[in-house]
């Protein structure tokens, strides 16, 4: 039984190994779409700048992920927080103002929640020993 535990551990890792490195290549060929795209317009608007830095969150998430093996919950807070205010900054004349301030709100939400859990690590942090992280 212990065998078949180990080597299902093993290829769950494997699968897990496989789509960070899928991720990785479809984040990288992502932002090599956008900056083709930024010479084919021959200007870089706001939107363009918050779509590379969400790629680079998620490249940076990525590299955590396969360093440490631990996600922090704030990485993707963070994502989320710039994809909602890039929501707002390509569609807010097209959107009524009740989806704006559900928006405006949703991003305060989040927002809050990252500076409650870095709230909860500082004062609260887990012991060395536990096998998970924020």
């Amino acid at each position: 039984m212990e065998l078949y535990r180990n080597y299902g551990s093993k290829s769950l890792k494997a699968v897990e190994h496989l789509v960070l490195f899928v991720i990785a290549i479809a984040t990288v060929v992502a932002i090599g779409q956008e900056i083709v795209h930024i010479f084919k317009m021959g200007a870089v608007a706001l939107a363009d700048l918050l779509l590379l830095f969400i790629y680079l969150e998620v490249l940076a998430m990525v590299a955590n992920y396969a360093e440490s093996g631990k996600l922090p919950v704030r990485m993707p807070l963070y994502i989320a927080i710039v994809a909602l205010a890039r929501y707002l900054i390509l569609d807010m004349k097209a959107m009524e103002d009740w989806r704006i301030v559900a928006i405006s709100i949703s991003t305060l939400v989040l927002a809050a929640t990252v500076i409650v859990i870095r709230w909860g690590q500082l004062k609260m942090p887990y012991p060395k020993n536990q096998e998970y992280d924020n």
